[in-house]
């Protein structure tokens, strides 16, 4: 997906998020040869009290799982992670619950990436629009 990224905007992202679904040592280890900076958690993060702020170098022992764990309790870490919840989630939300889409009409990879771009041009479409007339 970063390798998509990359050909579709013409540069390296400076870092990427992506949810506990995403992390494994292959992904981090693409991600580090891509020149991208990684923030992803090993499983999901409860609601609550947060751990305390790391600060400082890490241990040179580390494994990449405690390096990233880490990395994601220092406050870049949480400061980029949070981003995620208002740049990448909403769009998901409002297209489920505010457009009712709950599932796709089509069937086979070809064409449910066609439904699901169609999907996502009509979404386009109304922020476009709404934006224009306020």
């Amino acid at each position: 997906m970063m390798e998509q990224v990359i050909e579709n905007c013409g540069r390296v992202p400076g870092y990427v998020t992506a949810d506990a679904g995403y992390f494994s040592e292959r992904n981090l280890a693409c991600a580090s040869r891509l020149g991208i900076d990684a923030y992803i958690p090993m499983k999901r993060e409860k609601h609550g009290p947060q751990s305390p702020e790391v600060r400082g170098c890490p241990p040179e022992a580390m494994t990449p799982k405690e390096r990233m764990q880490r990395k994601l309790m220092t406050r870049e870490g949480r400061e980029r992670y949070a981003r995620r919840k208002a740049v990448a989630e909403p769009p998901f939300g409002q297209i489920k619950q505010a457009r009712g889409f709950r599932q796709f009409l089509l069937r086979g990879l070809e064409q449910v990436c066609g439904e699901w771009a169609l999907i996502c041009l009509t979404h386009n479409l109304l922020k476009l629009h709404r934006a224009a007339i306020a």
